[in-house]
């Protein structure tokens, strides 16, 4: 069974420089609802506090709310990139993550290793693994770069290779934030049909955007996020409404 659940999911950065006791005190003051001292007495930041919610197979989430909300964090949680401190997550089914071009990237190594290193990843055998760099390179696009230490490519550049790379196998959950938006023009437009097959072959698509149009379009249901709690979970359109009226 394709599924998510969280119960109690509590997720903390820890807030390092903050040796004058002035300052810690300041910051304690304004940001009661967030910053905290821990057991060990570091200065924390909650950036999700105590979630409770469940996706089933099929469904379509969008993750909304403003800057800061903690809607990439959640995502990054999902993907298993930010461990929980506290509560329980359980995911059953593979995840694809379209989330950061850079993770899971080697900067020093060149695009066609890194296609390599994550077909290994996912325990491919040599001709499964001719067959991803081959679709990665004819897909992306860059030619004679995909020869060349990614370090060196251009913002455009590193996103055609992470689409093409996390689009090039179909997951059962599909995790996406708004960085798939950001590539050229002629690049997002032979990606347009990729990504919808991408999307509708899914399980489950969880999606972080400050886009409504792409809320509503691709989602069926809504979780509004604000300073790392969950304040609305239903479907879409109420979500949106509500969100909207308070400005």
């Amino acid at each position: 069974m394709v599924q998510i659940e969280a119960q109690g999911l509590r997720v903390e950065f820890p807030l390092y420089h903050l040796g004058a006791r002035s300052l810690k005190k300041r910051l304690l003051a304004r940001a009661a609802a967030r910053v905290r001292t821990d057991e060990s007495n570091r200065v924390v930041v909650s950036a999700l506090r105590d979630l409770d919610f469940r996706i089933a197979s099929g469904e379509r989430v969008a993750l909304i709310g403003r800057n800061g909300a903690g809607k990439t964090t959640l995502l990054r949680s999902l993907a298993g990139i930010y461990e929980p401190v506290g509560g329980r997550l359980l995911i059953e089914g593979s995840v694809g993550s379209l989330i950061d071009p850079a993770a899971g990237m080697d900067h020093d190594s060149t695009g066609r290793e890194n296609v390599r290193l994550r077909a290994l990843y996912r325990n491919l055998d040599p001709d499964a693994q001719d067959v991803l760099e081959k679709e990665v390179a004819d897909f992306a696009g860059l030619g004679e770069f995909m020869d060349v230490p990614i370090k060196s490519y251009s913002a455009g550049m590193s996103i055609r290779l992470a689409f093409a790379i996390a689009t090039a196998m179909q997951p059962q959950i599909l995790l996406m934030d708004e960085w798939f938006m950001a590539g050229d023009a002629a690049f997002m437009e032979k990606a347009e049909a990729r990504l919808a097959n991408l999307v509708s072959g899914a399980d489950i698509l969880v999606i972080a955007t400050h886009d409504m149009t792409i809320a509503r379009r691709w989602c069926t249901r809504a979780i509004h996020l604000d300073a790392g709690q969950i304040v609305a979970d239903g479907p879409v359109e109420p979500v949106i409404e509500a969100m909207l009226a308070q400005g």
